[in-house]
């Protein structure tokens, strides 16, 4: 059975909207990271040149992939193999934590050390394997930094995006016990004396996989910290676990991609580190594991291939979207419940686990299109946002209060006296709740809206009345 996604929080999902709202610490912490990495992307863009044609060529590599995965995956297990590595493909979250768990027992591990990886956010893994008694340190600091929060990571590729360096200097001063300041080499120093022994005595090295190369049977990691060399390399075994749609056919594909994917999510020519591993420690190597394992997850994305929604499988995890996003902006991740926020979680999330779970995020959205502008592989995602939305009614999941405004909206607008009148009582009771041209304190469904915005009292002239004063007037 396919495993759902850890919830952030247990909460419904307006409350969650309305805490993000309230909270100042949050607006300011995600506004100043947003507009540093939103603007990274547009510099890194205008240096490169020709940003469209490299769109356009990395959505030809994506989706090529996806219409061949099957027999990508298929190159990719037998190089895997071939490079002396094992091959372990998951149905679903469950698998694939099963998986894991049994190469755990069979090494006796007591300890486990953790590069970044959504993919492992997704099936939860640190919570199986932690009711193992099994140590499991995140090793990247926005990782290690919500770990000792106890939070999930708010940001596909910045996790800690939330916090400020002085909530940051709170956590670390009470793991440490003692007072540190915010200055950010105070803080980088704690956390690499902290991890250090970690690295050192760790069992097992887990990461994550930003893309897999078909005609190799490697593994590629991009980061911009040591932390993922040494998770890779320094414990007797490495397991990496990849979403299947995370595969690049060749090199020179790669190639494109790794280009698209940093400058979109860090504004970089290059991260500090790209990593390449392929297999197993062989015998002329001077450091490595002794065993390599792939875990290639499934956990419904088969369910999308041939779908008006296998655009999303062509996401690089580049955190673009989230970048631009004005929802995003003022709500942060965790509003958005899942582990994967922001339009692509809008989209991703109920296509994993369903509308139960998540029919709200796909209106979570003011459909502006910046997501789909700023997507490195030109991913349309407001246009996925309305099919869902469309979905949903058509199954009769849109709430019952929506259906019976939009069959009265459908009555009155097919009726042009009826509409005529509608809109002068409209203008009419608004003058009970607005100062002016303005409505500031909303009844019913307005007051979500005008908790934290104005809305425009209805215009006293509609545009039919005006069109038809100004035909006889030109008459």
């Amino acid at each position: 059975m396919k495993q759902t996604q850890t919830q952030a929080e247990p909460i419904p999902f307006y409350r969650r909207v309305d805490e993000a709202l309230k909270d100042p610490m949050l607006q300011k912490a995600v506004t100043i990271a947003q507009d540093r990495l939103r603007n990274g992307r547009i510099q890194a863009g205008e240096i490169l040149g020709n940003v469209d044609e490299w769109r356009k060529r990395a959505e030809e590599i994506r989706r090529h992939t996806i219409e061949n995965l099957d027999s990508y995956l298929e190159q990719l297990a037998a190089n895997v193999q071939k490079a002396g590595g094992k091959v372990h493909f998951a149905s679903d979250g469950d698998e694939a934590v099963s998986i894991i768990k049994t190469i755990a027992q069979e090494k006796q591990a007591r300890s486990v050390v953790k590069s970044k990886s959504m993919v492992t956010e997704e099936i939860g893994l640190n919570e199986a394997l932690e009711e193992m008694n099994i140590d499991v340190a995140e090793t990247d600091l926005g990782e290690y930094i919500i770990q000792l929060a106890g939070e999930k990571p708010s940001h596909i590729i910045a996790p800690a995006i939330h916090k400020t360096r002085e909530q940051v200097a709170e956590l670390f001063s009470e793991k440490g016990k003692k007072r540190l300041s915010s200055e950010t080499p105070e803080l980088t120093a704690f956390a690499r004396e902290q991890l250090r022994n970690k690295f050192i005595n760790a069992d097992i090295g887990i990461s994550g996989c930003n893309f897999a190369v078909a005609e190799s049977g490697s593994v590629v990691l991009v980061s911009n910290e040591g932390n993922a060399r040494m998770t890779t390399t320094l414990p007797k075994t490495h397991i990496a676990v990849m979403g299947m749609e995370r595969i690049a056919p060749t090199w020179r594909d790669l190639d494109v991609l790794l280009s698209m994917l940093v400058r979109s999510a860090t504004g970089q020519k290059i991260s500090v580190y790209v990593t390449a591993l392929t297999g197993p420690r062989r015998a002329e190597d001077a450091d490595g594991p002794e065993e390599f394992h792939l875990v290639v997850l499934d956990n419904g994305r088969s369910d999308i291939l041939g779908t008006k929604y296998q655009d999303v499988l062509h996401c690089i995890r580049c955190g673009a979207c989230l970048n631009v996003c004005p929802v995003y902006r003022h709500i942060g991740g965790h509003a958005y419940g899942g582990v994967y926020s922001g339009p692509i979680g809008a989209v991703l999330s109920p296509l994993l686990d369903g509308y139960d779970q998540w029919g709200e995020l796909p209106y979570a959205s003011s459909l502006c299109g910046a997501c789909t502008e700023a997507c490195p592989v030109r991913i349309p995602l407001h246009d996925l946002l309305i099919e869902h939305r469309q979905d949903m009614v058509n199954q009769g999941d849109a709430p019952m209060g929506e259906r019976l405004l939009m069959k009265a909206y459908g009555f009155s607008t097919s009726r042009p006296g009826l509409y005529e009148k509608a809109l002068k009582w409209g203008y009419r009771a608004a003058g009970f709740i607005s100062d002016g041209d303005t409505i500031k304190k909303g009844p019913g469904p307005l007051k979500g809206w005008t908790d934290h915005r104005d809305f425009p009292r209805p215009a006293s002239q509609s545009f039919r009345e005006w069109w038809q004063k100004e035909k006889k007037g030109d008459s």
